[in-house]
């Protein structure tokens, strides 16, 4: 196929360096990534993604993916290779039973929450309404009904896929179901996701959002208490104690700009009243700083972190660790490196897993073993690239440290830049990995698929 021959195929459009939308089109979420594809294939069907796939082969072009664009790692970029845009792929269909929502791979969580929730139905997305759907679940997918609900990737039912070798192929229980397996958390390695079919819940119209802000000082203090109450807290209570500073803006109190604090983010998966009385013991801490706890539909709640991190502005660098415990030790450590964070504008947060996650087998997903009670995750956000080195340094150092704390895994969406000779055999375990790499070499033996967390064929 010849690159005229592409064009004429396509349904949706061919960008070239030069061209007026091909800027805005290479652009993903973190600032720190600059990367010029060769091409952009912005896809809206199935049958332009398999022509992306097949010129990609033929020529020897590196393929990047791209759904939301808000991988950490920029994966959905590359250099002189072709990015596959699925952005205009977004459509969401539900069932007439109400019980699965059929989502196109280019669609994000906020596509999906516009066309579930009026139907009082959901499944787990993440905490940023702008994320990619494809992006967040191949990997897992943490969000707030993990208590009740489990992760994204738990709640694939099936899925369509493109393969390396140009074939449009349905993974499912009864089809193809190792690739269906290696999909719920073994990231983009297999093909490019066209279709998902989701396994929908029900939503209560108004949602409890309990989020008091303590001031950061107060974290050794605060921390052992939210430990003790998630310990005992009912599945439908998902949450995590976050580390952030109060920004200079007109939205907060000026008394309270450039103040350190640790909120207690959590959300109750039921009736608004009854979470707001399960998780007063939360806001009963002493008196916070700031209180931003609310009754709200989960549409709404979903889209409360989307101001935070706003596409292409900031740089980023996040890497996660699953901790073993969080005892005193472990929470004197937190505090005492996240007092020395360079930049105002990072997150760190302790995420509490419990429930329905922790209920999956090991062997059921590729996302692997749920044993991990809390994972961390260092969410370093600068502005200037002149602030590049003391942030990600720090984010290193500070993950090298707590590893004596650590099970030895991650989180792969939140992976750095995705640097690290054993990084990705290490978060999955060997076990896992070696399962993973055989439904590689079934579906992608060349590792056509590669700029992603890459597992090798080999």
């Amino acid at each position: 196929m010849t690159l005229d021959e592409l064009r004429r195929v396509l349904h949706g459009e061919l960008l070239e360096p030069g061209a007026a939308a091909y800027d805005d089109a290479r652009i993903v979420w973190n600032g720190m990534i600059d990367k010029r594809p060769a091409l952009i294939a912005r896809c809206r069907n199935a049958a332009d993604v398999l022509a992306s796939v097949n010129y990609a082969r033929v020529h020897d072009l590196a393929i990047a993916v791209r759904s939301g664009g808000h991988n950490v790692a920029g994966y959905a970029a590359c250099d002189g290779g072709l990015m596959i845009d699925m952005s205009l792929m977004n459509a969401v269909r539900i069932a007439p039973r109400l019980d699965e929502a059929y989502v196109e791979g280019g669609a994000t969580w906020a596509d999906v929450d516009a066309a579930t929730t009026p139907f009082g139905r959901a499944t787990p997305g993440g905490l940023i309404s702008m994320t990619g759907v494809a992006g967040l679940t191949l990997s897992g997918g943490i969000g707030w009904l993990r208590g009740t609900h489990g992760l994204s990737c738990d709640n694939i039912i099936a899925a369509d896929v493109v393969t390396a070798d140009g074939r449009l192929i349905h993974a499912s229980d009864t089809e193809n179901p190792g690739l269906l397996w290696a999909l719920k958390g073994g990231g983009g390695n297999f093909g490019v996701v066209v279709n998902f079919a989701f396994r929908l819940h029900p939503i209560v119209d108004e949602t409890m959002f309990c989020a008091p802000a303590y001031p950061e000082e107060r974290a050794n203090e605060i921390l052992p208490q939210w430990r003790d109450y998630m310990a005992t807290a009912p599945d439908r209570v998902s949450g995590l104690a976050e580390f952030s500073t109060i920004p200079r803006d007109p939205a907060y109190p000026e008394d309270t700009w450039g103040k350190r604090v640790l909120a207690l983010a959590t959300v109750y998966d039921g009736l608004a009243e009854e979470g707001e009385r399960v998780m007063q013991p939360l806001r009963s801490l002493g008196e916070p700083l700031l209180d931003f706890s609310g009754r709200m539909p989960y549409r709404v709640l979903q889209t409360l972190y989307d101001g935070l991190f706003p596409k292409g502005r900031d740089r980023c660098y996040w890497k996660s660790t699953y901790l073993r415990n969080l005892d005193d030790d472990v929470i004197e450590a937190i505090t005492v490196h996240l007092a020395k964070r360079p930049s105002e504008m990072t997150y760190a947060s302790i995420w509490k897993f419990g429930g329905a996650v922790q209920r999956v087998a090991s062997a059921a997903t590729a996302f692997g073993d749920r044993s991990m009670p809390y994972m961390l995750s260092l969410d370093a956000i600068w502005s200037n690239s002149g602030d590049d080195d003391a942030n990600i340094s720090w984010v290193r150092d500070v993950w090298q440290e707590m590893q004596r704390h650590s099970t030895g895994r991650m989180y792969l969406n939140f992976p750095g830049l995705g640097e690290g000779d054993n990084l990705v055999r290490d978060a999955y375990g060997a076990e896992t990995y070696a399962r993973l790499q055989e439904v590689k070499r079934t579906y992608d033996p060349d590792n056509l698929f590669r700029l992603n967390q890459n597992i090798l064929p080999e």
